[in-house]
Formats: structure tokens, sequence, C-alpha cells
């Protein structure tokens, strides 16, 4: 790439949403050039390639929120994407079973959710849920989802990458965003390029770009850092994803079991705050700047203990160690023991956007723009579900920005 460059479309950040939306912007405007822009050596290296590979039917948001209207039809689009180009896909499906009385409401209110919004979801006894997975526990009642999956992520993003390659895209990975340029353009480590519609999908650095241009004056991303164990080779393996029923007043889902596609086990994921925004292992990525602004972010959420930050991340906290993910799990399931998960898995980083004026996390997706530039702040899970449709309804959202 040349400082002469241009496109028409510049989309900043190669995850799945990133590709999703630079693929449609293409199917929508083929007489456009459209150019994704991603700083790592490939595309899908940060929260898409370290994904849980599950697909989500969406029984867990309310009626009103953009998550409950596009990840029943994601859950469809990426599942039939998946069984035409040949990638693996095990239709799994989850229970979400309760360790006592006290999660009976909550069971009650994903059941009413689930209708409400047409995600086929089934309340079951615990001799239907042995029935399913002998090895599952529930107490009173638990859900049957039949359309939550299992996918490989870093299938997935590869089959997209191609797509976009074959439609005209040009890729240009190893290239990082540095910052706005004067006149519209964009300045990245290979050049400054001239910029017709900026689209920024940048993840953990979503807000730094968007700032830039006059939006996300009142969000701020918090990374919250997450890592799954292992199951040991030879564990017993399970026949569906088994859930707890979560705190619906946070945007995580509480630890629990997966099936991979290839059907091996993983119990977790941890949800604790990261220090920096890479902050995946040790001192890696680590930036002073990030590491003082954020700390000073999360202090005072646990001074002021919004949206009861000081529980959530002194819970957090106490279950981050192997014996309490396992304990956690054991609850879940049987068979469930420390020999069992000693291995832990490539931990993941969530963009989680939080409105520094209402204090409190974003619990759905968020996103600003203008005629110039259009900015998706939060696409935390089920993004990685939610993909395609949710690309399709970010162009329209495009197309009515534009001039």
């Amino acid at each position: 790439m040349t400082a002469a460059s241009t496109t028409d479309f510049l989309v900043v950040g190669g995850g799945i949403v990133g590709l999703a939306l630079a693929l449609e912007l293409k199917r929508r405007y083929g007489d456009c050039s459209v150019t994704l822009l991603e700083k790592e050596p490939a595309c899908g290296l940060h929260a898409s390639g370290r994904n849980s590979g599950v697909l989500h039917a969406g029984f867990y948001y309310t009626a009103d929120t953009l998550k409950a209207q596009l990840t029943r039809e994601g859950n469809r689009q990426l599942a039939a994407y998946c069984a035409e180009r040949g990638l693996r896909l095990s239709r799994c499906g989850k229970l979400v079973v309760t360790t006592g009385p006290a999660d009976l409401p909550g069971l009650e209110e994903l059941l009413r959710r689930g209708h409400s919004i047409g995600v086929p979801l089934e309340a079951i006894s615990p001799e239907d849920v042995r029935r399913i997975e002998p090895r599952a526990r529930t107490v009173e009642r638990a859900l049957f989802s039949p359309c939550t999956a299992s996918v490989d992520p870093a299938e997935v993003i590869a089959s997209l990458v191609g797509d976009a390659r074959a439609a005209g895209i040009a890729l240009l990975t190893g290239t990082a965003y540095r910052r706005r340029a004067s006149g519209g353009g964009a300045v990245t480590s290979a050049g400054t390029m001239r910029v017709g519609y900026l689209v920024n999908t940048a993840g953990l650095y979503a807000d730094r770009i968007a700032l830039e241009y006059g939006f996300s004056e009142r969000y701020r991303i918090l990374p919250f850092r997450g890592r799954y164990l292992l199951a040991e080779p030879g564990a017993p393996s399970l026949r569906t994803h088994i859930y707890p029923v979560p705190n619906l007043e946070n945007p995580f889902l509480g630890v629990h079991i997966t099936r991979g596609v290839d059907g091996g086990v993983k119990i977790g994921p941890t949800a604790t705050p990261a220090f920096w925004r890479e902050h995946y292992e040790g001192w890696g990525n680590f930036k002073l700047g990030e590491c003082l602004s954020i700390a000073a972010q999360e202090a005072g959420l646990l001074l002021r203990n919004d949206f009861g930050f000081r529980q959530l991340a002194l819970a957090e906290v106490r279950q981050y160690g192997q014996r309490a993910l396992v304990r956690r799990a054991a609850a879940l399931a049987d068979g469930v023991h420390r020999e069992g998960f000693r291995r832990w898995g490539r931990p993941g980083i969530r963009a989680q956007l939080f409105d520094v004026r209402a204090r409190r996390l974003e619990m759905d997706f968020r996103y600003e723009g203008d005629d110039r530039s259009f900015h998706v702040l939060n696409a935390v899970s089920p993004a990685f579900t939610c993909a395609l449709p949710l690309a399709s309804y970010l162009v329209q959202r495009i197309a009515e920005r534009l001039p």
C-alpha cells in the first residue's frame, strides 16, 4: 500500500463483525471499493478467534434488545453457512440447570424471554435432563435449548476471509490504524489513505477511534479477561452444553460446561477485570497509559460499587483458580473432578462497554455514526452468533446516514 491509496469504505478491525460488515458493504455497494484493515498478521486473532464457538439461541435477552432480535436469526444463518461450506457444526443443544430453589425464578424468566421472541425452549424435569445428558444435575426443573450449537471459530473466520478475497475486498493484514488524518482520511502503519467512509469495528480499541470522530463521549471500553479449563484426554464426554441460571443483572453467563465441535469439553470462563486492553498473559502487550487509566476506572467502580462491581469483581477473583472453577462446574454435572481439568485454554478479552454517565455496563449492542464514519462500540457476546444479520442491520444504519 502506498500513501496515495484510496478506498470508498475502510473497515478497521478484522474480527468476525468487521469481516461480515465488509462483505455486506460490498454486496450493497458493489461498484465501491472496500478495504479491511487488520493490525495483526491474520484476521480473527483476538476475541473472534478466542470465542467459545457456541452458537447461542437468544433466550437470555429481553425482546426490546438488538441481541434478542438478531440472535435467533444469527443462529440460523451461521448454522446454514457452516452446513453450506462444509464447516464443522455440532447441533448439540444446551441445558440450563438449577443448583437450588433460588435459581427457579431466574429459570422462569429465561423461559418467558425465550417464548416472547419465539426461541424454541423447553421446560423439562430432572428425569428429562438425565435422558438428554446423564451426567447433568438440576433441582426441580431445567431448560433445554435444542437450537444451541457449536462451531469452530477459526474455521468460520478462515471461510469469511476467503469470501472477502473472492468478493474483491482488499484485506490489509499487518497494517495498523494510527489516527484520523486531516481531511477525513486515515493514517496507518503503511501510510495515509484517502477514505470515503470509515467503519470502526476495532473491538478493544473501538472507543479510542470513535473519540477521534466525536463519538463514544459517554462510553469507555472495560476489558474483562476470560479463561477456560480444558478436559484432559480421555475425560468423560458430554452430549450437550450445560449452563447455570445466570445473574440477569450483568452481561456474563456464569461458569458453564461447554462441548466443543470436536467433542472436547471445557469449563469456565472466568470474567476478571483486566488491567490493560490486551492483557492476555503476564506482562504481554503492557501499555502503561492504558494500565493507569483502566486501573483508575476500576478503582472508582470498586469504591462506588456501581452495578455491584465490587461483588462481581470479588466473586470472579475467588473463582479464578482451577480448583474454584472445577467446584463451580461440579455443581452442574457429575464426574467433574480436579484431575480431569488441569490445562488452561487460550484466554480471551471481552471488550465490554461502560456507560460513564449512567455508571453501568452496556447490556446491548451499541453503535454511533454520521455521514463520515460509523462506530460499533459494543459487539460482545453473542456478536459471533449474530454476526451475519448484525452486519445487515448495521449496513442499513450506515445507508441511512450516507448522503
